[in-house]
């Protein structure tokens, strides 16, 4: 493995001073049954904070990303080409190869202390989920969650993953200080799909279970309705099921994305699409020629579809870049109405 090479220049193809060495690496697997095949390389980072790109189309300048590789095992992860600069399989390697920074609460801190941190809004979960199942063992998000409040400094989190909710009240605490923003991502509610394209997360029923948990204790929660699979996942009928949905759980907003195929994440897609859909390879090869996103008719005709049903179901749809400061609970008194929560890519 080529641990020198994990730079965070070299997650944006530029060369750049190692996050850590080599001799900082534990490795180490767990025979329990929930890590059964999967091995966990510990890392002390020498970095954190990461600076996004400005020709990235994300909507905020700085994430933290306690992990590396998912054991949640999408099959349309954008995330899997990171792997391949530590000579790791972007395919299985990335779901079970999983980079643990067993320093980050204490590193995030430190760089939060700086005189040159400006309190930026930090994004977690836009590269793999802070939420995945290592979480419930390396217990990495309460500390970096009590660094940013302690800080005052504004953040958002979206995952798939039901763990979150051990971390209500350091949430709720956050948002007394902060502003936070929740996001679950369900792109659809189809069983048999999730099976097959998401084998490692729970189910979407279980997340939506989250987005009650979270209304129910005074933090507003938005969804990420992402991905929307091409014709998988995409039929009216199967779009107004999910929507609802999400609806029914409480949602602050609904926010739709279409599947987006980036190198890394393309080959082993389309590998998985020739196993369980054979015939549909020829459709995505004409609908992704052009690259890895949907043609813009294809993204607005979806895009329209889910911001009817929204309203016909009384969410509002999400707006990209839009940070909202969940309610307090006051005894006796109504919360004030939540805003849209931030549109992130998966």
């Amino acid at each position: 493995m080529r641990w020198e090479n994990l730079t965070e220049e070299a997650e944006h193809g530029r060369a750049g001073t190692a996050l850590f060495g080599a001799d900082a690496v534990t490795t180490r697997t767990f025979d329990t049954p929930e890590f059964r095949g999967i091995t966990f390389h510990e890392v002390r980072a020498r970095s954190i904070v990461n600076r996004v790109p400005g020709a990235s189309r994300m909507p905020f300048e700085w994430t933290v990303n306690p992990y590396r590789g998912c054991s949640h095992a999408c099959v349309y992860c954008f995330a899997r080409k990171t792997h391949g600069y530590l000579d790791l399989d972007t395919g299985i390697g990335f779901d079970t190869q999983i980079v643990v920074k067993v320093n980050a609460p204490e590193l995030l801190r430190r760089q939060l202390a700086s005189r040159r941190w400006q309190g930026d809004h930090v994004a977690m979960g836009t590269n793999v989920d802070c939420y995945q199942r290592a979480e419930g063992r390396y217990r990495l998000m309460p500390g970096i969650i009590s660094a940013l409040t302690d800080h005052a400094n504004p953040f958002s989190i979206l995952t798939k993953g039901t763990l979150i909710l051990r971390d209500l009240d350091l949430l709720r605490r956050a948002a007394q200080v902060t502003d936070v923003g929740i996001s679950v991502s369900v792109g659809f509610v189809d069983p048999e799909l999730w099976r097959t394209v998401e084998p490692g997360t729970p189910a979407p029923e279980r997340r939506l279970d989250v987005v009650r948990a979270l209304a129910g204790a005074g933090i507003g929660c938005g969804v990420l309705m992402a991905p929307v699979i091409p014709f998988l996942g995409d039929h009216p009928a199967q779009l107004r099921s999910t929507v609802r949905a999400i609806a029914a759980a409480g949602a602050t907003s609904v926010t739709p994305l279409v599947l987006h195929l980036r190198p890394g994440a393309r080959e082993w897609f389309m590998s998985w699409l020739a196993a369980h859909h054979p015939h549909l390879v020829r459709r995505y090869e004409r609908l992704y020629a052009e690259g890895a996103y949907a043609p813009k008719w294809y993204q607005r005709r979806i895009t329209g579809q889910v911001h009817e049903l929204a309203e016909e179901y009384g969410i509002g749809p999400g707006r990209a870049g839009a940070v909202r400061r969940p309610p307090v609970a006051v005894p006796e008194e109504e919360p004030a109405p939540p805003e849209p929560t931030q549109l992130t890519l998966l």
